[in-house]
């Protein structure tokens, strides 16, 4: 990278293909999929719980059919290349034996491919393992992989055995994503939730240990090409394509300028995007927002898409919002992440979001360029808001964190809660104030809300959004895309009742009200809870997406 100062961006020269680990294999193929969304809500699964393993034969006895994972040179990235590593590709799936043979064929050795290894252990059952973040041997969750060689008529089942998390939506009523590609083709129709009998559960007794997830699936048509998901796929280059079509757009690209933050650590261009109406930058203040800095939560991106669709439209509130304010956005932290497809490192082998407050250029070159851009802002101007945008593995719903220290007075406290409680206004059938967080514990402190927050942003916060989907409002189902970009849409219009101050002011009497309620106080009874910490008003539930496994 060329030497310039922190945080600064560069002008964009051009969009290049991703860049891969040299020890990544890459198929040529490019797969895309089309955007659909369900005539009807697709229903959580009838939860089964974790007390019953459903019978599957010894792996022992099976037949591996395919097994791919990177020969890593050492334990620490080296170097990159388009299209990954050098020379012809290996066969990873075994070869079917005759046109007879239903054995499926699989593959994930595409842009955020997850899938390392596939035991046959029964005519139409299979056993999976996930392959861990690179350089590293942990963070097993996010997985994306193809299937060909389907049968309709059978049912089959499908076991991923090394999950690393403990607790998960799937134990909830989460299924896995199909997409058929023969019903893309003819029927325009693409993602789409499946999975009978969803089982979450313990499974090696070792240490760490590891979990299950199986499934039962039929497939729509006789010799399809299928994918599964965790959730749904949005990659480096869906980003690239998005950002094309906005630079080739004569009025969008009038009011936004996409420029280079920074390269990653294998050359991929961290993305910046600043919105505002063209004139005088006079008065105005700054929202900044970013998205996947952990790459196997692509509902965020899916999020971030809604609230740039919406930022970049003709809509009177979008033209009021490029007005008021200088929107600076980075839509994904962690492109290298994303391209091997990891769950939450880079390809330093660590998780970014932990990294804020030690990081160096590097090794970080995201965060660390994102840090040092808002300190530069911050000198000039103020800025309003920081909104990280996550996914989250064990909660339904979508909720945020905050940054509530406990040492302010009330008044700054409550309005700590403002904006949180207003999304959930905005948003009655999916954001949950009640399962929004605001301490600051020490083991966040690396992270962009917290980091950001330290710097003097004094409105810092976490999006979060489930990978299932809403339980209120009357739903019990599954967000669909459209579903996620209108939280990003939601995210502006409440952006537009913070800055008024009538809804705000009725907003901190209600934050008021909620918090005395939660003390046992009555509402109008005078006194302060400003001496009231932040774990005492705030239950002991689930914070962040981390745990002992993520490190």
């Amino acid at each position: 990278q060329p030497r310039r100062s922190p945080g600064k961006p560069q002008a964009l020269l051009s969009l290049s293909p991703p860049r891969w680990p040299v020890e990544c294999e890459v198929i040529q193929e490019t797969i895309e999929h089309i955007e659909w969304v369900p005539p009807e809500p697709e229903p959580f699964c009838p939860p089964t719980g974790p007390e019953q393993a459903p019978d599957t034969l010894s792996e022992e006895q099976g037949t591996v059919v395919y097994h791919s994972s990177p020969v890593l040179q050492g334990s620490r990235f080296t170097c990159a290349r388009v299209r990954g590593a050098p020379g012809p590709l290996s066969s990873p799936a075994a070869p079917l034996k005759s046109p007879q043979d239903t054995t499926l064929l699989f593959e994930s050795r595409f842009e955020s491919g997850n899938l390392q290894k596939v035991i046959k252990v029964g005519p139409y059952e299979y056993v999976l393992t996930l392959r861990p973040d690179l350089y590293t041997a942990k963070h097993t969750q996010w997985f994306y992989f193809r299937v060909q060689n389907t049968r309709r008529e059978p049912l089959y089942r499908f076991t991923i055995t090394n999950m690393a998390k403990p607790k998960s939506l799937y134990g909830q009523g989460l299924r896995p994503l199909l997409y058929s590609q023969q019903d893309a083709c003819s029927r325009g129709i693409g993602w789409r939730r499946v999975g009978n009998d969803v089982r979450y559960y313990r499974g090696s007794a070792g240490e760490p240990p590891a979990f299950r997830l199986s499934w039962t699936v039929r497939f729509p048509h006789d010799r399809d090409t299928c994918f599964f998901a965790s959730c749904y796929p949005y990659t480096y280059s869906d980003l690239q394509r998005y950002l094309c079509a906005l630079a080739a757009d004569p009025a969008r690209s009038r009011y936004c300028a996409v420029q280079a933050l920074c390269r990653s650590l294998a050359g991929n261009t961290v993305y910046l995007l600043t919105i505002t109406s063209p004139g005088s930058m006079a008065g105005k203040r700054v929202v900044v927002a970013s998205a996947r800095v952990h790459p196997g939560e692509s509902g965020s991106s899916w999020a971030m898409r809604g609230f740039l669709d919406f930022l970049l439209s003709a809509h009177v509130d979008a033209r009021l919002l490029r007005r008021l304010f200088v929107f600076k956005v980075v839509p994904m932290l962690n492109p290298d992440g994303v391209v091997v497809g990891n769950s939450r490192c880079s390809l330093a082998g660590r998780d970014p979001n932990r990294a804020y407050g030690t990081a160096l250029p590097g090794s970080f070159p995201g965060v660390w360029h994102l840090r040092a851009m808002v300190q530069r802002v911050l000198a000039e101007r103020e800025v309003v808001l920081y909104c990280d945008f996550h996914g989250h593995s064990r909660k339904n719903n979508a909720f945020m964190y905050g940054c509530d220290a406990g040492r302010d007075g009330a008044g700054t406290r409550l309005r700590q809660r403002v904006f949180p409680l207003m999304l959930s206004k905005n948003a009655p059938d999916k954001s949950s104030f009640a399962s929004c967080k605001f301490q600051v514990q020490k083991s966040k402190e690396g992270t962009g809300r917290v980091s950001m927050w330290r710097l003097g942003v004094s409105h810092s916060y976490t999006l979060e959004v489930a990978f299932s989907g809403s339980t209120l409002g009357g739903r019990s189902s599954h967000f669909s895309v459209e579903d996620l970009k209108s939280l990003g849409r939601l995210l502006c219009d409440t952006l537009l009742d913070f800055c008024d101050p009538a809804p705000a002011k009725q907003c901190l009497a209600e934050a008021d009200a909620l918090l005395r309620r939660q003390m046992g106080r009555e509402p109008g009874s005078g006194g302060s809870w400003s001496d009231v910490s932040p774990s005492e008003l705030e239950s002991s539930t689930s914070g962040s997406d981390s745990s002992v496994s993520d490190g």
